[in-house]
């Protein structure tokens, strides 16, 4: 049964135009794909979350049944606890000349395929994912030499290699980053009526995901009942249309707020079906620009420049990071932050209103925007001082968009800071007024946005000064925090032990 090359795809690696499939032959290479039951428990991972990339593997490997290649599949009845484990059985069983394997998007499992390999004397061919605009190499040759890594300069440095939204060699709309057109809030009235976004009705085979996940993970956090996220190439292509079509417009002005029962607002819900690989990332920037241009007094250009940023600029930034700085990464504490992750991390229930809600959308739905997860729940884990790898392990196994070359630099270094500026040049740390300003969520708490101490005052603005008083030396060398810290001076020495004071009786219940 000995064959040329194994081909081992992982969960995250759904690409139609796979790099091993390219030079592959049917005749002579075998594909493994692997329900590893570790991959549901190194974190606990959100039910919704397993199922996705369950029931997309098995979608994918269906089609690759269906275009002839030989395919070795182990479910979760098949009891391989790893992925080392199932390729090393497979490597035991074929003998392959060598393993063929796409770089995967977490370092943890391409160390321990590395060493799976290595033990069994066997060679590892490892591939360029073809998927993103730059490799990791070239954010490396970017970053060199410069002493802060900033996203903005990377980010025009892409529009101009790849031409994107550029009108001869300047940027559309004159322009580079029209972020500050994309602020709005929905105001007292509300969002109003809403498009629905595009949501799937689990078809047999996520059926029956869903059952198996039930079965073997009965205690992972989350609900499954409205499990609706694309599985298939062709779902995520009709979800990328949709949100193109009803939301794209409003996108931008509205990115940033939140709104009491709406999770999914003008969102593009997209990013789970795009680190699957179900999508490529330049379809779905070059549908939102062939939109703008085919209609632009219907679609704006910050609305456009808005979605584009996040892809071809953040997304590809942050990819650049991680690859750049593990294993070490992951040890950072910046704070030396220590506390506890606390339970209601898991239940929602919590008597601040703002986290109750977006952890409460995160456990339904295994999705939160990215305000919720940045300036709520992040600001709250940064100011509260939690240990900032309990924290990323949360967010890494209840969002259904999350692997970790995306999760851990977003969640430690922009929203924890707990990389010390490696990401971002400042922390994103805010008091109740700016959740105030943003969502309705103020309304419907038992605490008070408008005081800093007391019983009845918000949680967030004492937690928030304490912190500007802890760590004023540091955040004065960065002009934006400086007109912010000139506030401790109106206050005495009593205002100031009152605030730490509720900082801390906050931080130990």
């Amino acid at each position: 049964m000995k064959v040329r090359h194994l081909i081992l795809i992982l969960g995250d690696q759904l690409d139609p135009e796979h790099s091993a499939l390219a030079a592959a032959d049917a005749s002579q290479d075998r594909i493994l794909m692997i329900e590893a039951v570790s991959e549901s428990t190194h974190v606990a991972s959100h039910k919704q979350r397993t199922v996705l990339f369950l029931s997309a593997m098995r979608h994918y490997a269906q089609s690759l049944r269906d275009d002839g290649w030989q395919l070795d599949y182990h479910t979760l009845s098949n009891k391989v606890r790893s992925l080392s484990e199932g390729l090393s059985q497979s490597i035991e069983r074929y003998r392959p000349d060598a393993v063929q394997l796409v770089q995967p998007g977490d370092w943890r499992v391409l160390q321990s395929l590395r060493d799976t390999c290595e033990a069994a004397s066997c060679d590892l061919h490892e591939l360029t994912d073809t998927h993103f605009y730059t490799t990791p190499d070239d954010f490396a040759a970017w970053a060199r030499g410069r002493k802060q890594l900033t996203m903005e300069y990377f980010y025009r440095e892409q529009r101009k290699r790849f031409g994107i939204l550029m009108e001869a060699g300047q940027p559309a709309g004159g322009a580079w980053n029209f972020d500050k057109d994309n602020r709005k809030t929905f105001g007292k009235k509300g969002p109003g009526m809403l498009p629905a976004p595009q949501r799937f009705a689990p078809d047999e085979t996520t059926r029956n995901v869903i059952a198996d996940v039930e079965a073997w993970f009965p205690t992972n956090p989350g609900a499954m009942d409205n499990f609706g996220w694309p599985v298939t190439r062709a779902q995520a292509l009709e979800a990328l249309d949709d949100f193109i079509t009803y939301r794209l417009a409003d996108y931008g002005r509205y990115q940033d707020a939140m709104w009491q029962g709406e999770a999914f607002l003008y969102h593009a819900l997209i990013a789970s079906a795009m680190n699957l690989k179900l999508i490529n990332p330049r379809e779905a920037i070059d549908a939102a620009i062939s939109a703008w241009q085919a209609e632009p007094e219907r679609y704006p250009i910050a609305a456009v420049e808005g979605f584009v940023r996040q892809i071809l600029g953040w997304r590809e930034f942050i990819r650049g990071i991680y690859w750049q700085h593990m294993p070490d990464y992951k040890t950072l504490n910046h704070y030396g932050h220590d506390a506890p992750l606390p339970d209601w991390f898991w239940s929602g229930d919590t008597s601040m209103n703002c986290l109750r809600q977006s952890v409460t959308d995160t456990l339904q739905n295994a999705y939160a925007h990215h305000i919720q997860r940045l300036m709520v729940i992040g600001n709250y884990a940064v100011l509260a001082g939690l240990e900032p790898m309990a924290v990323c392990n949360w967010y890494l196994s209840v969002y259904v968009d999350a692997v970790e070359w995306v999760e851990l630099p977003n969640t430690l270094g922009m929203a924890l800071h707990g990389d010390g500026g490696i990401v971002g040049s400042k922390p994103y740390v805010a008091s109740g007024a700016y959740i105030n300003r943003m969502s309705n969520y103020c309304g419907d708490c038992r605490f008070s946005v408008s005081q800093r101490t007391g019983t009845n005052a918000c949680p967030f603005n004492a937690l928030y000064w304490d912190f500007m008083i802890r760590h004023r030396a540091s955040l004065a060398s960065s002009p934006r925090m400086r007109m912010v810290l000139k506030n401790i001076d109106r206050w005495d020495d009593d205002e100031l032990a009152a605030i730490q004071a509720a900082a801390n009786d906050h931080r130990q219940q």
